[in-house]
């Protein structure tokens, strides 16, 4: 149970790590930037980030579902309350983050449209919102821990 716990904490701490990275430091170079470069940098990063934190997303609140169906009391509570803080994490990624990306992933970054709408502004919205779900999957996640140990 515990190794549940332990593994749930380092699955919901790179994904608020990782958030807290873009929000504080990627975010604001991106709206720096100017719209051909926004696109062609917002592409690059968006290759790797796609295939690997749905897995580790949803693998941590897999693990809190786990934890909660073994523990108890406490602890229980807590991984039930990580679960579905993660699973909001992953909610807002993909129905509010993941189209925008597909919006910019289909712009040539050497033919921005005159009628481009730039998304940032909404994108950080929703990426601060599943940010601040995904520090508090980390506390509850590590109350679970401490509770189950």
């Amino acid at each position: 149970m515990v190794a549940l716990g332990v593994l749930a904490v380092l699955g919901s701490g790179l994904t608020a790590g990782v958030l807290f990275a873009v929000a504080l430091s990627v975010l604001p170079a991106l709206f720096r930037m100017p719209p051909d470069r926004y696109v062609y940098t917002h592409q690059l990063i968006g290759r790797n980030w796609d295939p690997t934190m749905p897995v580790i997303v949803l693998g941590s609140a897999l693990l809190d579902i786990a934890l909660a169906i073994t523990a108890t009391g406490t602890a229980r509570l807590a991984a039930i309350a990580g679960a579905v803080l993660l699973l909001g994490v992953s909610a807002v990624s993909h129905l509010c983050n993941v189209p925008l990306n597909r919006q910019v992933k289909r712009i040539d970054p050497t033919r921005i449209p005159p009628d481009w709408q730039d998304p940032r502004p909404l994108w950080r919205r929703w990426h601060l919102l599943r940010t601040v779900l995904a520090v508090a999957g980390l506390v509850v996640n590590t109350l679970a821990l401490l509770a189950a140990a």
